[in-house]
């Protein structure tokens, strides 16, 4: 079994990193067996981002904070561990955007996608799933629409609901909702078309953010689960998102 390490910029997940290639070698990720990302879920995205066109598995070990996707560090062998791993199946987001000028911008997401007002005054979207039209005016902040492995970060910060890795559910989750005031988003099909239209574009600018990509003066996005860029995330026996979330 041969591994591919990458960490992120924190000392104690480069000397991690470096402790792993000591024991277990490093291999150029075209040739690895597993992808190793070393840190937070931050180098769990970005992994997924660099690497995922290779297919190959990610085993996430946390050398950050919470780390709700990353499997806590262990004295273990790390063979025997991914042996005994459990292999979850994830969809990112592809998302189409439109902005001012009608150009045309695609991008993954594999946490979320989210449109937030670029000025002071509020935004206003129209939103429709599946063609049909299910909220004529939203006024808010911004809006964004996560992935159950997305839905514990930006998605929860702005209060919306946790799902479970396996839900095959999509969060929607107005940010900072004026009108209506006590929406507070909803629950979607991951097979769900969400287009989110910005009614007062030419007025009100607004940017759309997928991941940590960002393009500015959005009229229209376009959002639905990708289905060639699924990725395997290995989780240990003993790892669970429930004993992260309720700590």
């Amino acid at each position: 079994m041969k591994f591919h390490f990458i960490s992120s910029t924190a000392s104690d997940a480069i000397k991690a990193k470096e402790e792993y290639i000591k024991v277990y070698k490093q291999t150029d990720p075209e040739l690895a067996d597993i992808i190793i990302p070393i840190g937070g879920d931050g180098i769990l995205l970005k992994s997924l981002h660099d690497f995922n066109d290779l297919n190959k598995p990610f085993f996430g070990i946390n050398y950050g904070s919470v780390g709700f996707l990353m499997n806590s560090k262990s004295n273990k062998n790390l063979k025997e561990l991914i042996k005994n791993s459990k292999s979850t199946d994830l969809k990112p987001l592809k998302m189409i955007a439109i902005n001012e000028g009608n150009n045309t911008h695609e991008s993954i997401a594999y946490n979320e996608v989210s449109l937030m007002r670029q000025s002071h005054q509020a935004s206003k979207f129209q939103i429709k799933i599946n063609d049909i039209k299910r909220m004529n005016e939203l006024i808010c902040d911004g809006v964004l629409v996560s992935t159950s492995a997305g839905s514990t970060a930006y998605n929860l910060s702005a209060h919306g609901s946790i799902l479970p890795l396996d839900s095959k559910l999509l969060a929607l989750t107005p940010i900072s909702a004026f009108r209506p005031r006590r929406w507070r988003g909803a629950l979607l099909s991951e097979k769900s078309i969400i287009k989110i239209s910005v009614l007062n574009f030419k007025d009100r600018n607004v940017s759309v953010t997928a991941d940590n990509i960002e393009y500015r003066n959005i009229k229209e996005v376009t959002i639905q689960s990708s289905e060639d860029k699924n990725c395997k995330i290995l989780f240990d026996n003993n790892h669970s998102i429930e004993d992260k979330i309720l700590n």
